[in-house]
């Protein structure tokens, strides 16, 4: 597998509808020619089921249905650049706090979801190589930690967490045996829950080829961590390993005025100063920048080679007006309460303005040895 330099950019189509530009030194491009000149060979694409209100109302955060993830795909590779599809198999958001079944699902058994996992699965991958939109790895489920379609796929129910997931491997093979897939957990620093959920899901669970992880400094542990823990689970499990998540703030500066909000009406990154105690790197340009030529490194020393690249988390979700974490209705949905800003602005690898940042040129120079 080639080492993966990849972003994450879901949110894009919205945050370009909503005006926002990106600029390489001044001059104005669009933002994948941008990525591809710093040597970004890979995007990553979540999916949402239906990420709508019942009477149709957008959820946000990129709304990420089947056609705005065509749109990307294609653009993606039309560049010559990878697309790493992730399912997250929910309306929304899923991650290690919440695992929402899709609308649609709700109501059904243990059977009845792994039927529906296998047939959207399936039926995503055959609409995407009918568009000229086919991925070229895919990501059963997003930070499975706790498990899926809650509450029947909830740790420490593995025999059902290793069902659904599997009913999602067997549709990726129905349609392409030669697929990469991938397994994503969160808390990339955590060895012990690596060694838990993947020693389970491994006894029950069907084959696939790369562990994925999230590793974020202010939540996930130090870097040492990050390292100790891929070395383990590298040789363990005998699977390559991608950072399927990563980003790191290069600014505490508020951004609320580039969203039109006041600053109680967001909850964002740059909120969080307490946060930035745990971080061994400044929350600067030039500390992104050195974060990132260390996390490289990690990666690269991971034994046997399995280190095989990361995606950095929304590179380009620059703060605009009308483009946040999650809409009323999408709050109504995951049942949680506001505020609606951008979460992310301060991580991101453009400035709120939309200019390259140094961390790029780290993305750009770093060439690894294995």
């Amino acid at each position: 597998m080639e080492y993966i330099k990849g972003m994450d950019i879901s949110t894009l189509k919205e945050v370009e509808a909503l005006g926002g530009k990106f600029y390489d030194k001044g001059e104005e491009k669009d933002v994948l020619d941008i990525l591809k000149s710093y040597d970004v060979n890979y995007v990553r694409l979540r999916l949402w089921n239906d990420p709508y209100s019942e009477d149709g109302k957008p959820y946000g955060a990129g709304t990420n249905d089947l056609p705005v993830t065509i749109e990307l795909a294609k653009r993606a590779l039309a560049k010559g650049m990878g697309v790493l599809l992730d399912l997250h198999y929910s309306d929304f958001w899923a991650d290690p706090g919440k695992q929402r079944v899709p609308k649609a699902w709700r109501g059904m058994n243990e059977a009845q979801l792994e039927q529906a996992v296998y047939d959207f699965t399936k039926e995503t991958l055959e609409a995407l190589k009918e568009a000229d939109a086919y991925p070229t790895m895919i990501q059963v489920g997003n930070e499975v930690t706790n498990g899926l379609l809650w509450p029947y796929g909830k740790v420490p129910n593995y025999d059902n967490i290793a069902r659904f997931i599997s009913a999602g491997i067997r549709a990726v093979r129905a349609v392409d045996k030669e697929m990469p897939i991938m397994i994503h957990l969160d808390n990339g620093g955590n060895n012990a829950l690596y060694r838990e959920w993947f020693d389970h899901f491994i006894e029950k669970g069907d084959d696939f080829q790369i562990i994925g992880l999230s590793y974020y400094p202010f939540w996930h542990g130090s870097l040492d961590d990050l390292s100790n823990n891929m070395n383990d689970i590298a040789v363990r499990y005998g699977k390559e390993l991608v950072v399927a998540e990563v980003s790191m703030g290069y600014t505490m500066e508020d951004y609320a005025a580039y969203e039109k909000l006041e600053p109680h009406e967001r909850k964002g990154m740059a909120t969080k100063p307490e946060l930035v105690e745990k971080i061994e790197y400044p929350m600067t340009k030039e500390g992104q920048k050195a974060f990132l030529e260390d996390f490289f490194s990690r990666i690269e020393a991971v034994p046997e080679g399995k280190g095989r690249g990361y995606f950095y988390w929304e590179a380009a979700w620059i703060p605009v007006a009308g483009s946040g974490w999650a809409t009323d209705e999408a709050l109504a949905f995951i049942e949680e309460k506001g505020p609606c800003g951008n979460e992310w602005a301060n991580q991101a690898l453009f400035d709120y303005d939309g200019n390259t940042l140094p961390a790029l040129d780290a993305v750009r120079d770093y060439q690894p040895k294995v």
